[in-house]
C-alpha cells in the first residue's frame, strides 16, 4: 500500500461510534476500562413551593362563626336558666309540702279582714317556663280590663253630671264593673292559668269559648251604644255635644275599649297557636270532662242514690 495513504488513515479523527465523552480526550490504557464520574448527591432536603396561596378567611365566614358561637352561648344560658328555675320550683314544692300545703294568696287581702284570699296564684311556680310570659301578659290584660271598667264608671258618672237623663248608663256602668271584673278573672283567666299549669284540653276549650264572648263584649263597649252603660265612640260623640271636657274623657275611654279589643284578638290568636303545639285536642277535652264528672264526689253520691232508689223500687215491684 502506498505509504501516503496509510499516513492519512492514521491521522484521520475517530468516528462518532468511537467517541467517549468521559475520557476527557485521553485514551485509556490498554486492558483498563474507562472510569466514569460518580453522580453528585444533593444532601439538602427537597422544598416544594406551593403553586397557590391558601385562601384567606373572608369577613362573612368570620361573622358566621361569631354568630354560631353567640347562638351556642345563648342556648347554654337558656338551659342553665331553665335548670335553675326547675331547681327553685322543686325546692318551693318541697317547702310547701313540708309546711302542710299551699295557701291561697290571691287576692292579696290584709290579714285582719274576715275574708281571706280565694285562689293560689304564682305564675313562676305553677306555669312552665316557656308559657310564663304569655300567662303574665294575660294577667296584665285582665288588670287593664278591670282598670278600663273603672274608668268607664267614672266617665259615665261625668256624663250623668252634665246630662241628668244618663242615669241608666251610670247604673249599668256600676253593674258592669262589679260583675265583669270578678267574672272575667274566674271565667277566662283562671281556666287559662289552669290549662297551662296542667296541660288541660278541657280548660283550653272553656277559655276559648268564654274569651270569644268577652271579645264580643269589648266590641260592643267600644261602639258605645247609648243606654248600654259604655263610654264608647257613639256615647263619646254624644257627650261631646253636652260638654267638651266630658266628651274628651269619654273619647279616651273609648280608645281604651278599642285597645282592649285589639289586644284581646292578638292574644287569642297567640294562645290558640300555643294550644296547637301542646298536643291538646277535642277528644282529650271530652275524656277529661268525663273523668272529672265521674270523679266528682257529688256526682258519685247522686249516681249511687239514684241507683239505690231504682233497685229498691224494682225490688218492691217484684214483691
Amino acid at each position: 500500500m502506498d505509504p501516503s495513504v496509510t499516513q492519512v488513515r492514521q491521522a484521520a479523527p475517530p468516528g462518532l461510534e468511537e467517541y467517549n465523552p468521559f475520557t476527557d480526550g485521553k485514551p485509556a490504557p490498554a486492558g483498563m476500562a474507562p472510569k466514569t464520574a460518580a453522580p453528585t448527591v444533593n444532601t439538602q432536603p427537597a422544598i416544594m413551593k406551593p403553586t397557590e396561596e391558601p385562601p384567606a378567611y373572608s369577613q362573612s365566614q368570620t361573622q358566621d362563626q361569631s354568630r354560631g358561637a353567640a347562638e351556642l352561648l345563648r342556648r347554654q344560658e337558656e338551659l342553665e336558666r331553665k335548670a335553675a328555675e326547675l331547681d327553685r320550683r322543686e325546692r318551693e314544692m318541697q317547702s310547701l309540702s313540708a309546711s302542710g300545703g299551699r295557701k291561697n294568696n290571691w287576692p292579696p287581702l290584709p290579714e285582719n279582714l274576715p275574708v281571706g284570699p280565694c285562689f293560689y296564684h304564682d305564675i313562676t311556680v305553677d306555669i312552665p317556663v316557656e308559657f310564663q310570659k304569655t300567662v303574665k301578659i294575660m294577667y296584665y290584660l285582665w288588670m287593664f280590663h278591670a282598670g278600663t271598667l273603672l274608668a268607664n264608671l267614672i266617665g259615665c258618672l261625668a256624663w250623668f253630671c252634665v246630662d241628668a237623663s244618663r242615669g241608666v248608663d251610670f247604673g249599668l256602668a256600676i253593674l258592669w264593673f262589679l260583675l265583669f271584673t270578678p267574672c272575667s278573672f274566674v271565667c277566662w283567666y283562671r281556666p287559662l292559668y289552669g290549662a297551662f299549669r296542667s296541660d288541660s284540653s278541657f280548660r283550653f276549650f272553656v277559655f276559648f269559648f268564654v274569651y270569644i264572648c268577652q271579645f264580643g263584649v269589648y266590641v260592643l263597649q267600644c261602639i258605645g251604644i247609648s243606654g248600654w252603660g259604655a263610654s264608647g265612640w257613639i256615647s263619646a260623640l254624644t257627650g261631646l255635644n253636652k260638654s267638651i271636657p266630658v266628651g274628651i274623657i269619654m273619647i279616651l275611654i273609648a280608645a281604651l275599649f278599642t285597645s282592649l279589643a285589639v289586644m284581646s284578638l292578638i292574644m287569642f290568636k297567640k294562645v290558640h297557636g300555643m294550644y296547637r303545639t301542646t298536643g291538646a285536642s277535642f277528644e282529650r277535652a271530652q275524656q277529661e270532662f268525663a273523668t272529672g264528672v265521674m270523679s266528682n264526689k257529688t256526682v258519685q253520691t247522686a249516681a249511687a242514690t239514684a241507683a239505690t232508689r231504682a233497685a229498691q223500687s224494682s225490688f218492691k215491684e217484684q214483691i
